[in-house]
């Protein structure tokens, strides 16, 4: 298809943006029409500009206050709308888009409304330009595009059509099934928008809250899939009013921008295959190679020093982890407990020191089993992700990698080597015999990343669209100092889990956590057990140092929750935090940070529970603050 994005959708210079927009290897924009205002230069200048750049001007917006006005107010628009067209001519832009009124000078007449569209395409028809119609969902008479269809039909004129955006429909939970009912060439224009689901009115939810196609919660493959339906071969767009994106760096915005178009492609077009419906070639639907099957983390690598790399390994060691092997070409140590492997990687050279210098001891690396890396890697560079290729030594594993947003690598590790085929060919292994530390400390539940506010919306889209993962509910969990948005992605089975965690304060421990680690890290790591309380003896017995928990937590858990009195005792005397849903019980309890502000969590799951006991994290972030 041909993609396009709308330059509001960006931050910077009008020519910043047309620059990030060609980079990423868009066709067209849409033009913002405050974006061609406050820019200087001539509209002949821009698009030629524009066409240096490889890019075509594919609609020019909005106008505005337009249809079903009184006799004066029209006459004005018309000589406005004059003067648009003399710029959308001099810059060669084809179409200019015309919202639904929202003055209150507005006449509530679908005829007459349907009359003036008319003349302005029969305006527009002496220019050979089009007009496109877009229903606002706040729009005083016409919110839906049913209306806005009706009034296009009524004015009966090839220079108009209808212009379809996602977010006005959806945001009024408007069924969108009726414009496959739309003949596809009367549908000039598609502009797609992801959201949040929130609960505010629509003109703020539409002006600062709209994302790109997998970022939100909307149904954007729905959308798109009935306008393929009605046959629409025209611009696949993008118009986003999202207040991060306006402060964001415009070349990670339009690379984001690029990966949601084709997820939107590829999510539609397996969409439209799986109901039966043989779509007519009319548009070409981006086809990567398939979500990869990925069954959890084979291992988790740490960059350090040589002196960082001893004190993590005395932390491990009270963590129950034995060293058990050595890299045969690099100073990198490998690390077990149960189906646990811990890579610390203190190679002077490596990609993992450099990262090291910038931000200190932190997870560099996660090493996450796949039944075809190199598929895995051919769809993460099909979706815009970079091919990450690490130097090996002789007769060591070569393992595909790509760079995941924040500079981390992600390592595609072959389901066809088994649990320790890969440490066998690139370490020499020490006994593996159970260890007198041991913990009984199983599989690596989850691990939790500490985001940048303007990354949140780049990791749901990366893991979506590159990983296969899904996103679940997103909560705002309270810190002493602010807010933490917290939302977990997971595949379907959950083997594989990660928890994306934004503050919205400076002065969060998890804020304060990124301004060492530079944004984009894990901040910590949970471990499943199948019996914590043994665990967690058995950890502070090898010198383990767990955050305490406050008394009044375990008299309020009583009054909430119907629990056995002797094992609210225990977890009092352990310091283990609990949550319950109707699936199953979830207990944890945390370890106290060490250098970078990393911690642990030992969990046990109960039944079929499917949360991260994102409830009790108030506790865990008061204690912490106040030690």
């Amino acid at each position: 298809m041909h993609r396009s994005i709308a330059t509001v959708s960006l931050s910077g210079t009008l020519r910043q943006k047309l620059e990030a927009v060609a980079a990423a290897g868009f066709d067209g924009i849409e033009l913002f029409e405050a974006d061609f205002i406050n820019f200087k230069g001539t509209a002949a200048e821009l698009g030629r500009i524009a066409g240096d750049l490889g890019l075509s001007i594919d609609l020019y917006q909005p106008f505005r206050d337009f249809e079903g006005m009184p006799e004066p107010q029209f006459r004005r628009s018309l000589d406005r709308a004059e003067r648009k067209f003399d710029l959308m001519e001099a810059m060669g832009a084809p179409m200019v888009l015309c919202c639904s009124n929202t003055s209150p000078l507005a006449i509530n007449d679908q005829s007459l409304a349907a009359a003036q569209l008319h003349e302005l395409a029969e305006r527009a028809a002496r220019r050979n330009l089009r007009v496109g119609f877009e229903a606002l969902a706040w729009g005083r008479h016409t919110s839906l595009y049913g209306r806005a269809w009706e009034i296009v039909k009524q004015a009966n004129h090839a220079h108009l059509g209808l212009i379809l955006d996602s977010f006005h429909t959806l945001s009024l939970k408007d069924d969108p099934a009726g414009i496959a009912a739309i003949p596809g060439d009367r549908i000039f224009f598609l502009q797609m928008a992801d959201a949040p689901l929130l609960s505010m009115d629509v003109l703020q939810w539409a002006r600062h809250h709209r994302s790109f196609p997998g970022q939100g919660d909307f149904d954007v493959v729905g959308f798109f899939e009935q306008v393929l339906r009605a046959g629409y071969t025209g611009p696949l767009s993008l118009e986003i009013f999202n207040d991060i994106f306006r402060e964001t760096p415009n070349r990670r915005t339009a690379v984001d921008a690029m990966r949601s178009l084709l997820y939107l492609e590829s999510e539609a077009r397996q969409r439209l295959s799986a109901t039966g419906h043989v779509q007519p070639q009319r548009v070409e639907l981006f086809n990567p190679p398939t979500v990869p099957a990925l069954s959890g983390l084979s291992f988790i690598e740490f960059a350090a020093d040589e002196a960082s790399a001893a004190t993590l390994a005395t932390l491990l060691g009270q963590l129950g982890f034995r060293r058990i092997g050595r890299h045969r070409s690099k100073a990198v140590t490998l690390y077990r407990q149960g189906e646990i492997n811990l890579i610390v990687n203190a190679q002077p050279d490596s990609f993992a020191r450099a990262r090291f210098e910038a931000h200190g001891t932190s997870v560099c690396a996660l090493g996450v089993r796949c039944d075809d890396p190199l598929a895995a890697v051919g769809r993460a560079t099909a979706m815009r992700s970079q091919r990450h290729d690490s130097p090996v030594g002789p007769n060591e594993l070569r393992v595909p990698a790509i760079v995941a947003p924040g500079g981390n690598l992600i390592h595609f590790v072959p389901e066809a080597l088994g649990a320790n085929g890969l440490y066998e060919a690139d370490f020499i292994l020490e006994d593996e015999g159970a260890g007198a530390n041991d913990a009984g400390l199983q599989r690596i539940d989850h691990v939790a990343l500490g985001l940048a506010v303007d990354q949140l919306d780049t990791w749901v889209l990366f893991t979506r669209a590159v990983l296969g993962l899904e996103p679940g509910e997103s909560l705002e969990l309270a810190d002493p100092f602010g807010l933490i948005r917290s939302r977990g992605v997971a595949n379907a089975d959950r083997s594989l889990r990660l928890v994306l965690n934004v503050s919205l304060s400076q002065r969060t421990r998890t804020a304060r956590t990124l301004s060492v680690t530079g944004g984009g890290a894990v901040h910590h790591i949970a471990l499943s057990s199948a019996d914590i309380f043994d665990t967690a003896a058995k950890l502070r017995a090898n010198g383990t140092r767990f955050v305490p928990i406050s008394d009044n937590y375990y008299d309020d858990l009583a009054t909430r929750i119907d629990i056995e009195p002797a094992l609210l005792a225990r977890m009092r005397e352990a310091g283990v935090l609990f949550d319950r849903s109707p699936a199953g019980d979830y207990l944890h309890i945390y370890t106290e940070s060490f250098e970078g502000g990393l911690f642990f969590e030992v969990a046990q799951r109960v039944g079929s529970y499917d949360a991260y006991g994102a409830l009790n994290a108030p506790a865990r972030m008061a204690s912490q603050a106040q030690d």
